[in-house]
C-alpha cells in the first residue's frame, strides 16, 4: 500500500508540474507569475487559481468602467498572495471600485436640499479654464482648505455676480473637496428651503431648523431670490446666522444681487420697510463671510 501511496504521489506532482508548465507556455501568463516573485515549486501547487486570477487581472487592464466588468465579482479582482509556504486568494477592490467607494463615501457628508443631484460631481478638474475672473475664488478656496482645521476657522464666502456664472457650482466644488476630508456640509436653495420649512410646522421643523443652523459647513443658494417675510428674515435667517456667528462655522452665499442690493431686498416686507433689522442681517453676513465677485458669460445657455 505504501509503494501504491507513493506512485500516486509521483504522478500527482508530475501533473501539478506539466500543468504549470503548460500554461508557462502562455508569455503573458508566465510574466504574470513572474511578478508575483513567489518560487516556482509554492506556484506550481495553485496552476488553476493563478490562471483565474491571471484572467481576471487582465479584465481590469483592459475594463473601461465598472459596468462592463467582465470578473466573476464586479469590481474586484481574484489575486494571490504568498503566506509562507503557502498562496492565498481574496478578492481585492480594484482602482475603479475603490474609487467609487471613496465617492460614496463623501458623497454621504453632503446634504442637498432642491439641488441638481450632479452638484455632487462638481470638482476643481471640471471648471472652465478660460474665464480668468475665477481665480481669485479659487485661490481663495485654497487658502480656505489649508487653514480650515485651524482653531480660528476661515471665513466663508458671500459670492455674488451675473446669472448663470457658475457661482453655485464653485462652491459645490470646494464642498465637495471639504467632504472627501470628512467634513459635513448642506447646499441648501434657500428661496425653496424657505417654503418646505413653513409648511414643516406640524412635522420635522425643528430639526430642520437646527440642522441648517449646526451643519459645519452650509452654503445658502441664491439669497434675495426669496420673497422676503419679518418670519422669514427675523425668525428663520437672523437666528441661523447668530448661532453660526457664535459658534464659528463657516457659511457661504451665493446671490445675484450684491451685498448691498440685498440689504434693501432684506428690508422690505409685506409689513412695510425696516432698514434697522435688514442691517442687522447684512451685519452678520459680514461677520460670516469675504465678499466676492464673479462676472461671467452665461454658461447655462
Amino acid at each position: 500500500m505504501k509503494k501504491i501511496d507513493n506512485v500516486l504521489d509521483k504522478y500527482d506532482e508530475v501533473a501539478l508540474i506539466h500543468d504549470y508548465q503548460n500554461a508557462c507556455s502562455n508569455k503573458e501568463f508566465k510574466n504574470y507569475v513572474d511578478s508575483l516573485d513567489i518560487k516556482d515549486e509554492i506556484l506550481m501547487k495553485y496552476t488553476s487559481n493563478l490562471i483565474d486570477s491571471f484572467e481576471e487581472c487582465k479584465n481590469c487592464n483592459e475594463c473601461k468602467n465598472l459596468e462592463t466588468c467582465k470578473n466573476k465579482v464586479k469590481g474586484y479582482k481574484y489575486t494571490p498572495e504568498k503566506d509562507g509556504n503557502l498562496i492565498t486568494f481574496s478578492y481585492i477592490a480594484c482602482k475603479k471600485m475603490n474609487k467609487k467607494l471613496i465617492d460614496d463615501e463623501y458623497k454621504s457628508n453632503i446634504d442637498l436640499f432642491d439641488m441638481p443631484k450632479e452638484i455632487k460631481e462638481a470638482s476643481f478638474k471640471n471648471l472652465y479654464k478660460d474665464d480668468s475672473s475665477r481665480l481669485p475664488i479659487i485661490k481663495y478656496f485654497n487658502e480656505f482648505m489649508n487653514n480650515y482645521k485651524n482653531e480660528d476657522k476661515p471665513k466663508g464666502l458671500y459670492l455674488t455676480g451675473s446669472f448663470g456664472s457658475g457661482k453655485t457650482y464653485l462652491i459645490a466644488a470646494l464642498f465637495n473637496e471639504m467632504a472627501k476630508k470628512g467634513e459635513r456640509c448642506a447646499l441648501i436653495y434657500y428661496p425653496e428651503f424657505l417654503r418646505s420649512l413653513k409648511a414643516s410646522f406640524q412635522t420635522d421643523y425643528t430639526e430642520k431648523f437646527n440642522y441648517i443652523k449646526k451643519v459645519p459647513l452650509l452654503l445658502l443658494d441664491d439669497i434675495g431670490a426669496e420673497n422676503c417675510s419679518n418670519w422669514s428674515r427675523d425668525e428663520i435667517l437672523g437666528p441661523i446666522l447668530q448661532y453660526r456667528m457664535e459658534s464659528n462655522l463657516p457659511t457661504f452665499f451665493t446671490s445675484n444681487l450684491t451685498i448691498e442690493e440685498l440689504e434693501n431686498s432684506l428690508s422690505i416686507t409685506s409689513s412695510g420697510v425696516d432698514k434697522v433689522k435688514a442691517r442687522r442681517i447684512i451685519e452678520r453676513i459680514k461677520q460670516l463671510t469675504t465678499t466676492m465677485e464673479l462676472i461671467s458669460k452665461n454658461r447655462r445657455k
